[in-house]
């Protein structure tokens, strides 16, 4: 019997002049736990003449993450953040009561072909949070945690698991997990994972009982379960969740709230350009 409950898959959604897959939100699943969103970006090959650059926009109650496979993104926020994003570190930016960021392809890339891959992620803050002061951090990626168990390689990007804590600072019970191995093996992932959980197959594909599991897909558990996984040689995954909040969170744009109040006193906002400015730039992104 699977332990699968809704299979998504990727739709292609545009944000600006880049096309990503999306797969969280979606109609049937709005939410894993805390997380709220999840674009899967690119591989994408820019020329001389195309450059990723999302203009300044804002966002409140939430936490982005970004995580890079290959290429670089060049980090800006009004609380004064200025960092290059590359593959396998974090960029973990709460936004609370508040943030604008821009997302460019960074000044030493502009002039060669490169190539951009990875995964934007949104991870809703508590409701006693959602008007904290906003906040960045940078994690390197030989700061992760990462072990090997039955030739699978594991690292722990976010939150707690596996008896193992990631140094990004999150705000409530989570895990967002890297499993990769070159060969196929067997997991069983126990009872160590909580909440409610869900996997991501990026590479490869997961045998699930009887099932196989193609790249592009999320599977999400039936009754928070997922055991017992088999990985294709050459696969992929990323296993997230955590503990569900009791209230329904609302999404509108970039803006995340448990109040559909705060977030019409942020388009409002953001009409009127009453947010923080992100030094040195003067365009932005309008209200839709």
């Amino acid at each position: 019997m699977s332990n699968i409950d809704l299979i998504i898959e990727e739709r292609a959604a545009s944000i600006g002049s880049f096309l990503v897959g999306r797969l969280l939100p979606f109609r049937q699943k709005r939410a894993v736990g805390p997380f709220v969103f999840l674009d899967h970006m690119g591989p994408a090959q820019l020329d001389v003449n195309t450059h990723f650059d999302v203009l300044p926009h804002p966002h409140i109650g939430l936490s982005t993450l970004t995580y890079l496979f290959e290429g670089e993104i060049m980090h800006r926020d009004s609380i004064g953040s200025v960092q290059r994003i590359r593959p396998g570190a974090v960029n973990w930016m709460t936004a609370g009561s508040g943030v604008v960021h821009s997302e460019r392809t960074p000044d030493g890339l502009r002039n060669e072909a490169h190539k951009l891959h990875g995964l934007q992620i949104w991870v809703a803050l508590p409701k006693s949070l959602e008007e904290m002061s906003p906040s960045f951090v940078h994690i390197e990626a030989d700061e992760l945690p990462f072990w090997e168990t039955n030739d699978a390689k594991f690292k722990l990007i976010a939150g707690e698991a596996f008896g193992k804590k990631s140094p990004v600072p999150v705000h409530s019970p989570l895990y967002f997990i890297e499993i990769a191995s070159e060969e196929a093996v067997s997991l069983d992932l126990g009872e160590e994972i909580y909440g409610e959980r869900a996997l991501y197959i990026h590479e490869g594909s997961v045998f699930e009982g009887e099932h196989e599991h193609h790249s592009g897909r999320i599977l999400v558990a039936k009754e928070t379960k997922i055991c017992s996984l088999k990985l294709a040689p050459r696969s992929k995954i990323f296993l997230f969740g955590g503990e569900p909040f009791p209230e329904e969170r609302h999404i509108w744009w970039n803006f995340v709230s448990s109040e559909k109040a705060l977030i019409e006193t942020a388009k409002n906002k953001w009409k009127q350009q009453q947010f923080p400015k992100v030094p040195g730039e003067t365009e932005f992104v309008p209200l839709p």
